[in-house]
C-alpha cells in the first residue's frame, strides 16, 4: 500500500506541474499572436496542395488570396487535372483577379506519385517550379483559414539562424456538433496545449515555412522523394542538425469540419501510425501521457472504492488524487478553450459548444484518444485521401 501511495503523490505533482506548463503555453499564445511582425519581409513562395473539396474549400482558398503580404507567390498544385479541387481552384482565380497582392497565382498539376505520399510529391514538384530568388517556402493545407497577418508571422521567427523550421496549428472549429466532431476538436485542443516555448514543438504541415538554403542544406528534397509525412520529416531533420522548431501562436488556424465516429478513428489512426514510424519517441510519450490520463483520474477513483470498500487503508488519498486529475483537466481545457477564444474572435460563437464539451467531457476524450493511439500500434498501413500507403520507415514509402 506505501508504494502505491507513493505513486498517487508522485502523479499529483505531475498534474500541478501540467496545470503550470499549460498555464504558460496558453499565455504565450496572447502574448506573442498580439504582436506586429512586419522587420522581416523575404520573398516567399505559398504552397498549398490540394486534393478533392475540403470543407469551407472556398472560404480557406480565398484566405490565402487575402494575405498581407507584398512579396510572395501562390502555388496551387494538385495531382491532376480531373481532381474536383482543380476547377474550383480555376474558379475562386478568376474571383480574385486583380484583388491580392500576391505577384504571381499558379494551378500546377503534379502528376501521381511513385515513391513518396501523394501529398509530397506535390509539394517536391511545386519546389521545382517556384519563381527565381525566392528566399523562403512556406506550406498550407486547404482545410486551413489563415487570418490576413499569417505570413508575416510564420516568417518572422526564420530570420534567427538558430530556427530551422517555424509552424503553427490547426484549431478545429465544428461545422456540426455531433458527439464525433466534438471527440476530434477536443482531442485536437489536448495537443495544440502542448505547443509553446520549449524544444519539444513540432511542426505542422499545414502551417509552416522554411529557408530556402536551410531545405537544400537538411536535404528535405530528398527526403521527401520517398517519405510519407511533410511535418515529422522536417521536424527530425531540422532537430538532427541541431536547430529548432519555432511555434508561432498567431498561426493557430481555424479548420472548419465535421466528421462521424470512422472518419475520426481513420484520421486519429493515420496521424499517429505515420509519428509511431517517423518518430518513435514521441508516439511513446503521447502513449505514456494518455495512459497516465486515463488511468490518474479512473485508476485512482477506482482503487478508493475498493480501499473504502476493503477497509485496508486510507481511501481518502486515492480519492484526493482522483479529484485532482479531474481539477486539472477541468482546468487545462478551460485555460486552453479562453485563449482560443481571444485567438479566433469571429468563430467564438461556434465553437460554444465544442468548448463546454471539451470542458466537462475531457475525461470521456481522453479514453477515445487512448484507444486511437493504441490502435497504430499494430499497422504500418494507413489510408489518406483516398489513397492507401505502407510506411517502411522514416522516410520509405510504398503506395499500396
Amino acid at each position: 500500500m506505501t508504494f502505491l501511495y507513493t505513486v498517487a503523490i508522485i502523479c499529483v505533482l505531475i498534474q500541478i506541474l501540467l496545470l503550470v506548463q499549460v498555464r504558460r503555453n496558453c499565455k504565450y499564445f496572447l502574448n506573442k499572436a498580439e504582436r506586429d511582425r512586419t522587420a522581416y519581409r523575404p520573398k516567399v513562395a505559398l504552397i498549398v496542395p490540394c486534393k478533392g473539396i475540403d470543407t469551407a474549400f472556398e472560404k480557406n482558398i480565398g484566405s490565402f488570396y487575402e494575405i498581407d503580404y507584398d512579396d510572395y507567390e501562390l502555388i496551387f498544385v494538385v495531382e491532376t487535372a480531373e481532381d474536383a479541387a482543380y476547377n474550383r481552384l480555376a474558379e475562386i482565380k478568376g474571383k480574385f483577379a486583380g484583388r491580392t497582392k500576391a505577384f504571381d497565382v499558379r494551378i500546377l498539376v503534379a502528376g501521381v506519385a511513385a515513391q513518396s505520399s501523394q501529398k509530397l510529391h506535390n509539394l517536391l514538384y511545386a519546389f521545382a517550379n517556384i519563381s527565381d530568388g525566392v528566399e523562403v517556402l512556406a506550406f498550407a493545407d486547404s482545410d486551413a483559414c489563415v487570418k490576413n497577418n499569417w505570413l508575416s508571422h510564420i516568417l518572422y521567427p526564420l530570420r534567427k539562424d538558430k530556427y530551422g523550421v517555424s509552424s503553427g496549428y490547426r484549431w478545429y472549429v465544428p461545422v456540426k456538433n455531433n458527439l464525433a466532431t466534438l471527440a476530434l476538436v477536443s482531442m485536437n485542443a489536448k495537443i495544440a496545449q502542448l505547443l509553446g516555448p520549449t524544444i519539444f514543438n513540432k511542426a505542422w504541415g499545414g502551417a509552416m515555412a522554411v529557408r530556402v538554403d536551410v531545405f537544400k542544406k537538411l536535404g528535405i528534397d530528398k527526403i521527401w522523394r520517398t517519405a510519407a509525412s511533410d511535418d515529422l520529416t522536417i521536424s527530425r531533420a531540422v532537430k538532427k542538425a541541431g536547430m529548432i522548431v519555432a511555434f508561432v501562436p498567431a498561426c493557430l488556424s481555424a479548420s472548419y469540419e465535421q466528421t462521424n465516429w470512422k472518419g475520426l478513428f481513420e484520421f486519429a489512426r493515420r496521424q499517429f501510425v505515420i509519428t509511431r514510424i517517423t518518430m518513435p519517441g514521441t508516439w511513446a510519450f503521447g502513449l505514456f501521457s494518455n495512459v497516465y490520463s486515463v488511468l490518474g483520474l479512473w485508476g485512482f477513483a477506482t482503487i478508493a472504492a475498493a480501499v473504502y470498500f476493503k477497509g485496508t487503508g486510507r481511501w481518502e488519498l486515492f480519492a484526493a488524487a482522483a479529484v485532482i486529475f479531474f481539477i486539472g483537466q477541468l482546468s487545462r481545457a478551460i485555460m486552453r478553450q479562453r485563449a482560443i477564444f481571444k485567438l479566433l474572435p469571429d468563430d467564438a460563437e461556434k465553437m460554444k459548444i465544442a468548448a463546454f464539451a471539451d470542458i466537462v467531457g475531457g475525461p470521456v476524450w481522453s479514453i477515445v484518444l487512448l484507444a486511437c493511439i493504441i490502435s497504430s500500434a499494430f499497422t504500418r498501413t494507413i489510408q489518406w485521401r483516398g489513397v492507401k500507403y505502407k510506411l517502411i520507415s522514416p522516410t520509405e514509402t510504398v503506395r499500396v
